[in-house]
């Protein structure tokens, strides 16, 4: 059983938490590190966009500067996301790294069988959802992430809890998603609400939202810490993988790419 490296990094920007993730794939890809579980949150809250979303047709940047919300675009694709309170996970391993494969959906499926385990662990009752699949709710919340459930993504009562995204390169891949502790309804549909929304439509994009979204401190009695939940994703994926996490930091040079690249990539990479 491969030991794999276990990061967990403290709340950064938007552009430097996409920069570590793009710099441990190629490190990963390159070999020249193990396997990673990387845990991380973000500081200010921030926007990211799917790589080929553009402009303000996809998120309304008057909004973000009000709020004093960052905006970056991230490597993998899929819709704009929210990043507040949250855990935000990166698996990243060769696709010959056991149990993976090049499949893209038999890994979505093993990352999402342990995502399941961690919600259950922490008593919030959920389901896989099988397919991609569209519904109404996609029509009328399009920009936002959260709205559409896709393969393997992490459902309660039809409202999704969990979305992730994969990039492979070089015959290795990563795959990112927040498990969201809370989550404001009003301000995620008016920073995700394209710039020429009609105003008279919040109300029901919003009605929309509180249909098809989820968090985990809305299913509990008791709310649970950021800290909590990092265990029990830590817990699952050991158990479910199987592997063995040694717990780590990023190396110098890592943290050096990651630094270029979030202010020469990241920085204004929505734009």
């Amino acid at each position: 059983m491969q030991s794999w490296r276990l990061i967990r990094n403290e709340p950064m920007s938007g552009a430097l938490n996409m920069a570590v993730d793009e710099v441990l794939l190629d490190e990963v890809a390159q070999a020249r590190s193990a396997p990673v579980v990387r845990l991380y949150r973000w500081q200010p809250a921030a926007v990211s966009l799917g790589y080929a979303q553009r402009g303000e047709g996809q998120v309304s940047f008057e909004a973000c500067r009000r709020h004093g919300i960052d905006v970056v675009r991230r490597l993998t694709g899929g819709r704009a996301v929210l990043h507040q309170r949250e855990i935000t996970y990166a698996v990243i391993a060769r696709e010959d790294t056991p149990p993976f494969s090049s499949s893209i959906l038999d890994n979505y499926r093993l990352i999402a069988d342990a995502l399941l385990a961690a919600y259950r662990s922490l008593e919030v009752q959920c389901t896989l959802e099988p397919r991609r699949r569209r519904t109404e709710y996609v029509r009328e919340a399009s920009n936002v992430c959260f709205a559409a459930p896709s393969s393997y993504e992490i459902v309660r009562s039809g409202r999704k809890l969990t979305g992730s995204a994969q990039k492979r390169q070089g015959g290795a891949f990563l795959q990112h998603g927040s498990l969201p502790l809370e989550m404001d309804l009003d301000l995620l549909w008016e920073v995700l609400s394209p710039a020429e929304q009609d105003p008279d439509s919040g109300e029901k994009g919003r009605r929309v939202l509180e249909e098809s979204v989820d968090w985990i401190n809305r299913l509990r009695s008791e709310p649970v810490s950021d800290t909590q939940v990092e265990k029990a994703l830590i817990h699952s994926f050991v158990d479910c993988l199987p592997i063995r996490l040694k717990e780590d930091c990023l190396r110098e040079h890592e943290w050096a790419r990651a630094g270029n690249l979030a202010s020469t990539k990241y920085a204004k990479s929505w734009e």
